[in-house]
């Protein structure tokens, strides 16, 4: 081609403009660039627009999704951070299998990392309906209520309208009590004795503050009880947790919970209270003193319940058959007394009859003075079968859970072995009283 004219732009290197038809002039030149600045300015005025138009439209989605949340929330009034379901899709690698960290009753919970670099665990529910929704909102009512060290932190969810219920929480890397006890991590053995009173103690202190602030969390079991990398204690896991107004004595709803942790009245009478969770909680102090799980099919029928193995032990003084040996039972004196005396808690959280049972308070107390060393051997006789309300051969026909619950197999009766009839002397708590229901 030849170069037939220059068109001058002022302070501007001189724009060869090359074209093969004569008889042009420098005026259709002008013509030419003022059709093509027209067109361009077109085109950014509408990317310009368009870009006002998504960002506008983001951002009424983003208040939809809030003022969604503040409908199903209206009465605590909670915020809480939304994230798409395509922000955590990516975070999680596409839900990732190698990603998985846990599976529950209600959910598959995956490791993610958030655009902003923060390590997250992403609860995904198993099924978008009511009942799930209902865990949902729970969890958020009561996560961004509460703050305590001890309870796992909400990072943000997803709207309830989107296609997955999704819950964003911190990442805590060292897995649950459980896992370190009988589980993956157990060969591990870096649960020493006194990384488990600590346990005990934060997590008692953990549930002290739920029940001040008139919440039952209703499933407390090794499971939900994580660890970070310090072994401190994050409970989690609060899509059946309740609130409890302070001025009811109990609240009528079906049983709820996981085989071996459920309180055997709360299971027969369908009311739940505050010392539900003190039941569960002395499950959790026998499986840290004992090592073992909960329910255990291998185990003798009696005894399946981890919660009536450790009855009968501690009735008949038979600790070096429920403390785990490597807590130094027999070699460590200090660990052999801070163990029976945890024992003993967990036995007087473990009553059928809740009123017997001690407070969440009070266990804290108890425990905080059992890791400073106050406990000494009791002078006064343990009569067992009179103070703790065990008849001989006493079995509790324990009803089946309800339609809606999600456990999948039942043990329909809990047999509490009978007491002894001989008086004993044990280890407990110098602060040790009988306590009864307020």
């Amino acid at each position: 081609m030849t170069p037939l004219g220059v068109c001058p732009f002022p302070g501007q290197a001189p724009f060869f403009l090359w074209y093969t038809f004569k008889g042009l002039d420098f005026d259709y030149c002008i013509l030419c660039f003022l059709v093509l600045g027209g067109v361009g300015l077109i085109l950014l005025s509408s990317i310009f627009a368009l870009s006002i138009w998504c960002r506008k439209r983001g951002k009424n989605g983003l208040t939809q999704f809030h003022q969604d949340l503040e409908v199903e929330s209206k009465y605590f009034g909670f915020q809480v951070p939304v994230f798409t379901y395509a922000e955590l899709k990516e975070a999680t690698n596409n839900f990732d299998p190698l990603n998985e960290l846990g599976d529950g009753g209600f959910g598959t919970v995956y490791y993610g990392k958030l655009y902003d670099g923060r390590e997250v665990a992403v609860k995904c529910l198993y099924e978008h309906n009511c009942k799930r929704m209902q865990q949902f909102t729970t969890e958020i009512e009561i996560l961004t209520r509460l703050r305590h060290q001890n309870l796992v932190s909400l990072y943000g969810c997803t709207s309830r309208r989107s296609r997955e219920l999704l819950l964003v929480y911190e990442y805590i890397p060292h897995g649950t009590i459980a896992d370190h006890l009988h589980g993956e991590r157990a060969a591990e053995g870096s649960l020493t004795w006194p990384i488990r009173m600590n346990i005990a103690v934060e997590t008692a202190s953990a549930l002290a503050y739920l029940h001040a602030s008139d919440v039952i969390h209703r499933d407390v079991k090794t499971n939900n009880i994580l660890l970070d990398n310090n072994f401190r204690v994050k409970v989690a896991d609060f899509g059946l947790s309740r609130l409890f107004p302070n001025n009811v004595s109990h609240i009528s709803t079906a049983p709820q919970g996981t085989l071996g942790y459920v309180d055997p009245e709360y299971h027969e009478c369908y009311q739940l209270t505050d010392k539900s969770d003190v039941y569960s909680f002395g499950v959790v102090l026998i499986e840290l003193v004992s090592s073992m799980p909960a329910v255990d099919l291998n185990r003798h029928k009696n005894e399946i319940n981890l919660a009536n193995l450790a009855i009968n032990r501690i009735q008949r003084c038979a600790f070096d058959e429920l403390i785990d040996p490597s807590l130094g039972l027999n070699s460590d004196t200090l660990a052999k007394k801070m163990t029976i005396s945890v024992a003993e808690l967990a036995f007087r959280c473990l009553q059928l009859d809740k009123d017997i049972r001690p407070t969440m308070d009070e266990v804290l107390d108890i425990l905080r003075r059992i890791q400073g060393g106050e406990f000494h051997q009791n002078e006064k006789t343990f009569d067992t079968s009179a103070s703790f309300n065990l008849s001989k051969s006493k079995s509790v026909n324990i009803p089946p859970f309800s339609p809606e619950s999600d456990q999948v197999a039942l043990l329909k009766k809990v047999k509490f072995l009978s007491s002894s009839d001989t008086n004993s002397e044990v280890w407990i708590s110098g602060s040790t009283t009988t306590s009864t229901s307020e």
